[in-house]
């Protein structure tokens, strides 16, 4: 398809009335608007996909947070969100094509760490800036974004428009990594803004990119397939079939086959947590265009492997920097928060698979707060299911620095930067995928949050959706549709796993819940003023496991990673408990006067004598009036049975190494891990 001097927003338009056969005329919509109907169309019906996703992502803007989430979002916005720029010469100065100082940028030409850093944090901003409608944060962005498009669009032949390179360079010393990513961001800009001149310069650049045939199942290995990403989403926006083409000749390539049968064959490589991330989703994100099943199963194998291996209380795998191993001061690289969210989420998108949604709600409610002050000033690089100050961890990993200062909250987090710019993409990518579209012309609620949403159904009916619910501190959850004229569509509510015992009530009558793939769909005529009511009564969960050893890979053993005393044990196999209530993870907090600093006297020493959740009681109150993570403000908290013991926790053994013998009997009170910065999660265990 040509896409030279016309707007591309509006051929993707067309693409879709060519293929559907339609002869109507649209009405007046926004550019936003236009760019999502014509993209979701184009998706429906385009043959060339084999597989069509399940669902399809909403423009930033189209839903609006309500409540505690958008407190959350202003917070970001008046923090570390809307002001990395100021704060860092990395922020303030990358991809403009000069030289600066700064850690690992060149400064002749800017090169370097800064590109990959500071597309992070663009691709966050100006998520959060349409969907607070900030304009502030909106120019800010927009500037920064437009001096990349102009770049291509005068010339260059890549995002980092002032390197002329050729495609030999791309394979090889080209930044492919850092590419990724400011197309990521630029996509988020096309879709939210509308504007037919950032699709044109994704369009030029991805029309004519060559995937780096690197192994993406290679430890530590950095490629250019993880422009997949942003190539499918700018083919589903244009339509340009040589984008496809390049993607599906990585799909077919040697190397690409060889990831998928490894992985399917369970042959898996520890490296580096981010990479992993990044790279394991690649096979699944080919599999709706090539159609081959064993693509979306090597994905969901490599995910099952983590989860078995290497996963943490609060939903995402350890990595100092590299997989770690389950214990109860491993780690894990911020960075971690938002990429491991966005992962779930682009297989969610394909397969529909509700328990998907239950993973990133875990993920949002629960390691997403905890290594951000609570103001959103400050951040760290590292979290750990257990911190207790110069304590545990008692040592931190030797990278990216050899002090403690990777668990300080600082403004710019470590002097290394990845972090604080990736952490600026977790509240935005939870809010606009609280709702999804369907490929009936449906919407779907695939996480659960105060929101509204504002989008299309039916025949293009413009609808409203408010939702009204403390969740996940609350059971209950109001919906009220207001569509501008009667319309018949099918909306599509997840169940969440964990709830046994749902409700849903349409204008008060109960609807019978017969759930597919953790989905129940209400199809019917849907007029002004319906409201759907949710109840997911939760409950208490305790979970037993034990510790496991670090990988016997080079880089812990060897002390690359950092020399840590207990990468060196082989036996580790402490006990602990964790407690869960609904999608939140709770944990015993040790209250702190900052996010560095703990209050003096706080006893924390207790070992957990509930095993069962009838012996935990749970206490609510209130919603505050603005939520900011205060322990004291938790509206939700469990009463459970502990007892003292002498802990005396140490780098070989933070967690005893089995049950113990306490002393004094007593009720401790948790709090959602989420509100505390110093805290027992994984407790020890006290015999009966």
């Amino acid at each position: 398809m040509c896409r030279k001097n016309k707007s591309a927003v509006f051929i993707a338009l067309v693409a879709s009335c060519v293929l559907t056969g339609c002869t109507c005329k649209k009405p007046a919509l926004s550019q936003r608007d236009e760019a999502f109907i014509g993209k979701r169309d184009f998706i429906v019906n385009d043959p060339s996909v084999k597989v069509k996703p399940v669902f399809i992502s909403l423009p930033a803007g189209a839903v609006s947070p309500q409540g505690w989430i958008r407190d959350c979002a202003v917070n970001a916005s008046n923090g570390i969100t809307g002001h990395l720029d100021e704060w860092s010469p990395t922020y303030g100065m990358a991809w403009k094509g000069v030289g600066f100082e700064a850690r690992g940028a060149d400064p002749k030409t800017g090169m370097g760490w800064p590109l990959e850093q500071a597309s992070y944090w663009l691709d966050g901003a100006v998520r959060l800036a349409y969907i607070l409608n900030d304009t502030a944060l909106i120019n800010k962005v927009s500037s920064r974004l437009d001096q990349v498009v102009d770049g291509v669009l005068n010339g260059g032949n890549s995002f980092i428009y002032w390197q002329n390179v050729d495609f030999i360079d791309r394979k090889q010393d080209f930044n492919n990594w850092a590419h990724s990513h400011m197309g990521r961001a630029l996509v988020a800009y096309c879709e939210a803004s509308g504007k037919p001149r950032v699709l044109e310069a994704l369009t030029k650049v991805y029309g004519d990119f060559p995937l780096v045939s690197v192994p993406f199942h290679t430890k530590g290995r950095v490629s250019g397939c993880n422009n997949a990403d942003p190539m499918l989403a700018t083919y589903e926006l244009s339509g340009d079939k040589r984008i496809l083409n390049a993607v599906l000749e990585m799909a077919e390539s040697a190397e690409t086959k060889e990831t998928v049968q490894k992985w399917n064959s369970h042959d898996y490589e520890n490296g580096h947590g981010v990479i992993v991330y990044e790279n394991l989703r690649i096979p699944a994100m080919l599999y709706p265009c090539t159609g081959h099943p064993d693509f979306l199963q090597a994905t969901k194998a490599h995910l099952d492997w983590l989860d078995e291996h290497h996963l943490l209380p609060f939903g995402i795998a350890s990595s100092e920097e590299h997989v770690a191993g389950i214990g109860a001061t491993r780690n894990t690289e911020t960075c971690n928060v938002a990429t491991s969210a966005w992962t779930y989420q682009q297989l969610y998108e394909i397969t529909g698979e509700g328990s998907l949604g239950d993973r990133i709600e875990k993920i949002f409610f629960n390691a997403a707060p905890a290594p951000v002050a609570r103001d959103y000033q400050t951040m760290a690089y590292y979290q750990s299911p257990n911190r207790i100050e110069e304590l545990m961890p008692s040592e931190t990993p030797g990278h990216p620095g050899s002090d403690a200062s990777s668990y300080i909250f600082r403004p710019t987090g470590h002097e290394v930067l990845c972090c604080v710019g990736n952490l600026t993409r977790a509240v935005p990518n939870y809010i606009m995928h609280i709702w999804m579209g369907t490929a009936d012309r449906g919407l779907a609620a695939t996480l659960y949050g105060p929101s509204e949403v504002n989008t299309f159904v039916g025949k293009d009916v413009p609808v409203k959706i408010t939702t009204e619910t403390a969740y996940p501190f609350e059971e209950t959850i109001k919906m009220t549709v207001e569509p501008a004229k009667a319309v018949a569509f099918p909306l599509y509510l997840r169940i969440p796993e964990w709830c046994k015992q749902p409700e849903i009530k349409i204008n008060g009558e109960p609807v019978s819940i017969n759930s597919l793939s953790g989905f129940v769909k209400v199809d019917r005529k849907w007029k002004k003023g319906d409201t759907v009511d949710l109840n997911f009564p939760m409950r208490v969960e305790v979970a037993t496991g034990r510790e496991t050893a670090f990988p016997r890979e080079d880089y812990f053993v060897k002390g690359g990673s950092s020399g840590r005393p207990l990468a060196h044990e082989t036996e580790v196999n402490s006990p602990y408990r964790t407690v869960s209530y609904g999608p939140l993870l709770f944990a015993f907090p040790v209250k702190d006067i900052n996010p560095n600093r703990q209050a003096s006297g706080e006893k924390w020493n207790y070992a957990l004598i509930s095993e069962d959740a009838q012996s935990i009681r749970v206490s609510r109150s209130e919603m505050p009036a603005t939520w900011q993570w205060q322990i004291e403000d938790a509206p939700v908290k469990l009463i459970a049975k502990a007892a003292t013991f002498d802990w005396q926790p140490s780098a070989i053994l933070p967690l005893p190494k089995e049950e113990v013998t306490g002393s004094e009997e007593m009720d401790i009170t948790l709090v959602p891990y989420g509100c505390t910065k110093f805290r027992i999660s994984m407790f020890p265990i006290a015999k009966k």
